[in-house]
C-alpha cells in the first residue's frame, strides 16, 4: 500500500488546484481523476462555453454592424468553432497535468471509494484496484453533475444537458431551454445568436433567480429584443417525437396547457452534487438532504482527517470558489494557518449583457437590517460605453446610510465580469462610499462607471443627477 501525506480525490478547479498547494508546501500528495483532469469548468463548464460565448459575441456584432462596418451575409462553421474549442480544452487540461507533476504531485486515473478515515481505493480503466493511504487527510473534491428531468431522458442528441451543448457540431434551427438560470441562458444566448430560434421555459416568476432584479430584467429584454420567446412560471411537461424528428414540447402557464415544437431541448435545471457512491457514508461522512457535504471554516467534514472542497461541500458552485477552498484546505493539512473567512464570493454571469455581483442586494441589505443607500450609474450615459455600441446596463451600488460603507456591487453590462472584480476587493477592504468616489479613474473607461455610482449613491455625483 503506497502511503501519502494526503489524497485528493478529483482533478478539477477545486480538486487540482490543491494538489498543486499541496505539492508546493512540500507534502506527498496523490491526485485522483476518473475522467478529465480539470473537472467540469475546463472539459465542459466554464472555459468551452465561454470560448461559444465569445465567438456568437463577435459574430452577433459582425451580422449587424451598426458603427459603419459592413459585412456580407457572415456564416459561422459549426466544426470549426468546435474544432478551436476543443484545441483549447487539451491544452488546458493538459496544462493541469504538467502543473501537477512539476509540484510534485502523483496524478492516478481511476475511480475512487473512500474506505476508511485514511484509506482510498481506486478502480482503474482495466479494472485493476490499488489502495492507498494517507496519514494526514483525505480532501473530497469530486464536483457536481447536471440534473436529469425524468420526463427529459438526455439522448446525447436533441435531449441534452450543458455537457453536449458546448459540442453541438450543427446549430439547432430551434433551440428550447429548460430552466432560465445562468446555464441555461448563457448556452441559449450563444445559439440564439448563432441562429437558432430560443424558447425558453422557467418555473419560477423570474429568470435569473437570486440576482437583482433589474439587472436581470436587462438582460430579458436582451433575449426579448434577438426574437426570442422566454416563458415565466412555466412548467415542462414532457415531448412527443414528430414525424419531421422535431419535438413537440408541452408545458403548463397560468393553469393553461401548451405547446412549442422545437429541435434540440437543452435541459438546465442545476447540478447536483456527486457526492453520493464514493464511500463517505459508509465511514461516517454527514451528507445533508441536497446531497452536499457539510463543512466548517477549515473545510473540515464532520470525520476527522476527510475535508471537502468545491460544489460537493455546498453553493456557490463556482470554480472560483473551489479553487480558493482547495488552496486553504491545502495550507491547513500542511500545518499553516488559514480558513474560509472571505467578506465576498463574486459572480459572473456571461449572457448578453454580462452579469456580475458581489456582496448584498438591497433587499438583502434591508432584511439584515440596514438602512440603505443606492447609488447607479447607467452605461448609456457614460462615453467609453457609447464609443463601443454597448449601452445596455447600469453599475448599481449598496452601502450602509449610517456609515457609508459599501455592502454590495451589482453590475449588467459591458465587461461586467472583468469590473466587478474593483467591487470584490473594496468589500474585502471594507471600503466606504468616499473611498470608491474618490479614487480618480481613468477617462475614458467603463471602470468610471463604478466611481459615479458610488458618488450618485453618496449624494455628489456630477454626471447623473443626484437625488
Amino acid at each position: 500500500m503506497k502511503t501519502f501525506d494526503a489524497i485528493v480525490i478529483g482533478a478539477g478547479p477545486g480538486g487540482y488546484p490543491c494538489g498543486i498547494r499541496l505539492g508546493q508546501l512540500k507534502q506527498k500528495v496523490l491526485v485522483i481523476e476518473k475522467d478529465s483532469p480539470g473537472g467540469v469548468c475546463l472539459n465542459w463548464g466554464c472555459i468551452p462555453s465561454k470560448a461559444l460565448i465569445s465567438t456568437a459575441n463577435q459574430f452577433e456584432k459582425v451580422k449587424h454592424g451598426g458603427t459603419g462596418i459592413k459585412v456580407e451575409s457572415p456564416t459561422i462553421d459549426a466544426n470549426e468553432l468546435q474544432d478551436w474549442k476543443e484545441g483549447i480544452v487539451k491544452r488546458l487540461t493538459g496544462g493541469v497535468r504538467s502543473l501537477l507533476k512539476m509540484n510534485g504531485a502523483e496524478l492516478v486515473m481511476g475511480t475512487a471509494t473512500v474506505t476508511s478515515a485514511n484509506t482510498v481505493e481506486v478502480v482503474g480503466a482495466d479494472g485493476a484496484k490499488e489502495t492507498y493511504k494517507a496519514d494526514k487527510a483525505i480532501v473530497v473534491a469530486t464536483g457536481a453533475t447536471t440534473i436529469e428531468l425524468p420526463t427529459f431522458k438526455f439522448d446525447g442528441k436533441q435531449i441534452i444537458g450543458a455537457k453536449e451543448a458546448v459540442s453541438l457540431r450543427q446549430i439547432p434551427k430551434r433551440l428550447l431551454v429548460i430552466g432560465g438560470g445562468i446555464i441555461g441562458l448563457e448556452l441559449g444566448m450563444v445559439y440564439q445568436k448563432l441562429g437558432s430560434q430560443l424558447t425558453v421555459l422557467e418555473f419560477l416568476p423570474n429568470i435569473l433567480n437570486g440576482v437583482d432584479p433589474e439587472c436581470a430584467k436587462i438582460v430579458e429584454k436582451r433575449i426579448t429584443k434577438l426574437g426570442g420567446t422566454i416563458h415565466v412560471g412555466a412548467k415542462a411537461l414532457g415531448y412527443e417525437r414528430q414525424s419531421d424528428g422535431s419535438l413537440a414540447v408541452a408545458f403548463e402557464k397560468d393553469g393553461k396547457r401548451d405547446t412549442v415544437v422545437c429541435d434540440v431541448v437543452l435541459v438546465a435545471v442545476g447540478m447536483r452534487p456527486n457526492s453520493k457512491g464514493i464511500g463517505l457514508e459508509q465511514v461516517g461522512v454527514k451528507i445533508n438532504d441536497k446531497g452536499f457535504v457539510p463543512i466548517d471554516k477549515l473545510g473540515q467534514t464532520n470525520v476527522k482527517g476527510i475535508y471537502a472542497v468545491g460544489d460537493v461541500s455546498g453553493p456557490p458552485l463556482l470554480a472560483h470558489k473551489a479553487t480558493k477552498e482547495g488552496e486553504i484546505v491545502a495550507e491547513i493539512i500542511a500545518g499553516h494557518k488559514a480558513a474560509m473567512d472571505w467578506v465576498t464570493i463574486p459572480g459572473a454571469i456571461f449572457t448578453d449583457p454580462e452579469i456580475a455581483t458581489a456582496g448584498l442586494t438591497a433587499d438583502e441589505a434591508k432584511a439584515k437590517g440596514y438602512e440603505v443607500l443606492v447609488g447607479k450609474f447607467p452605461f448609456s450615459v457614460l462615453g467609453k460605453a457609447m464609443a463601443m455600441n454597448e449601452t445596455d446596463g447600469f453599475v448599481k451600488v449598496i452601502a450602509d446610510k449610517k456609515t457609508k460603507q459599501l455592502l454590495g456591487v451589482h453590475i449588467v453590462g459591458p465587461e461586467a465580469s472583468t469590473m466587478i472584480s474593483e467591487g470584490a476587493l473594496a468589500l474585502e477592504m471594507a471600503a466606504f462610499l468616499d473611498d470608491l468616489s474618490m479614487t480618480i479613474h481613468p477617462h475614458p473607461t467603463l471602470g468610471e462607471a463604478l466611481m459615479e455610482a458610488a458618488a450618485h449613491a453618496a449624494g455628489h455625483a456630477v454626471h447623473i443627477l443626484n437625488r
